[in-house]
């Protein structure tokens, strides 16, 4: 087990310094424009491939860091640098960890690299979970997969909704009900490869913020793929569903909270994103303090600016104390007895909210107009307390966690 430190090491302060360069030279230039044009930025996911930000062997060196700091890290220093265009390079490996996580080794050899493309042609994947009565309450979900044994095919219909990259994704990972019987134990995850007949994009959501990430509907009309884009394949499915079965008779609780224990370890990385945009919304409140004067001084010499200034400070160490601590946990093994992934994306997603919002107050006018970026850096904060799941249901695990009530 790595021992624990308050200081990253040199190696992770390399990485970082890279990667605020990137954010800094790169994205953050870029980000009003694709912002304006509500496109996916692929100019900039280009240039992240060209210089090996965008690719799977980025993410899985910070991935498995023994620190378990290295995928927060990286997150705070993309999206400090634009939430919108951070999102459309990292929002791939979602589809990419799903195919690890479940996938045999022949599926991550085949798919993953065609997720990605290279940096001369390059490609993005969409994970495909959410439905329009199916978000937070994954177990009604309504999408199915049903097996054509003479064939070999899985047949999928149904229509997912808040998808990034849906629709011009090259590789789209469909989660699916198998068996409407297990709730979401019932559920399995598919390949669904590129120009499959079936597959289309419903609508295109024009967002409030992060508006250079493509979001949109996945529809699926008896979308055949082949038995072998089954995620672990059909034996491996037919014994966790028989032991799935079992643990129903047994007591359904065991089942539902090993299910939540995942969605708890990837919270912190989302809470990474929000402490990067908190953190630059305040790094701009404070530079226009300090530079910006009224009646002969600067406003950060105003206690009521000063004090603001402070609190945002201190919140934002907060949430990224709280996100380190949670990541630190989760790859060291340790149980989350608190619901402590939850506690860190709830602390960081309203940080988010709170502190855009107040320096936007600081810039007074010019913090609501758009040639100031914390208008933008508003908005886009917003979406930190609605997925990845709600700050209403961040409260409802750590309220049933810290009472021994089951999560459902």
């Amino acid at each position: 087990m790595a021992e624990f430190t308050m200081e990253l090491n040199e190696e992770q302060r390399e990485v970082r310094d890279w990667l605020h360069g990137f954010a800094a030279d790169v994205i953050r230039p870029a980000a009003a424009e694709w912002d304006e044009r509500e496109e996916t930025p692929w100019p900039v996911i280009q240039e992240a491939a060209k210089v090996g930000i965008y690719s799977l062997d980025f993410y899985a060196q910070q991935y498995f860091d023994p620190t378990g700091l290295g995928i927060p890290m990286a997150m705070e220093e993309l999206f400090w640098g634009d939430a919108g265009i951070a999102l459309s390079i990292v929002g791939t490996g979602l589809a990419a960890v799903g195919v690890l996580a479940n996938g045999t080794e022949e599926q991550i050899g085949t798919w993953i690299p065609q997720m990605y493309g290279d940096a001369n042609d390059v490609k993005v994947a969409a994970f495909c979970s959410s439905e329009p009565d199916a978000g937070s309450d994954v177990a009604s979900m309504r999408t199915r997969a049903v097996y054509d044994e003479a064939k070999d095919e899985w047949i999928l219909n149904g229509t997912k909704t808040w998808a990034t990259n849906g629709g011009i994704a090259n590789v789209h990972v469909v989660v699916a009900v198998v068996d409407p019987e297990l709730g979401s134990k019932g559920h399995a995850s598919f390949i669904v490869p590129p120009n499959t007949p079936g597959l289309s994009q419903g609508q295109k959501f024009k967002k409030h913020g992060i508006r250079a990430s493509h979001t949109a509907e996945v529809v699926l009309e008896d979308v055949r793929v082949p038995g072998s884009c089954l995620l672990g394949g059909k034996e491996k499915l037919d014994e966790r569903l028989a032991r799935a079965r079992e643990r129903a008779k047994a007591g359904g609780e065991r089942v539902k909270n090993a299910a939540m224990a995942t969605f708890e370890a990837s919270r912190p990385a989302v809470g990474a994103m929000a402490v990067g945009t908190a953190r630059a919304a305040y790094e701009v409140a404070l530079d226009y303090a300090k530079s910006r004067e009224q009646f002969g001084r600067p406003i950060i010499d105003n206690q009521g600016v000063a004090f603001q200034l402070a609190d945002m400070r201190t919140s934002v160490d907060a949430a990224r104390l709280l996100v380190w601590r949670a990541s630190w946990m989760a790859i060291n093994g340790k149980q989350f007895t608190a619901a402590e992934g939850s506690q860190s994306k709830l602390f960081a997603s309203e940080t988010a909210k709170k502190v855009t919002a107040q320096a936007i107050q600081i810039l007074g006018g010019n913090g609501y107009t758009r040639e100031y970026p914390v208008e933008r850096m508003h908005r886009d904060a917003a979406i930190y307390t609605i997925f990845e799941g709600t700050s209403e249901v961040q409260r409802l695990v750590i309220a049933r966690t810290l009472s021994g009530m089951p999560i459902r």
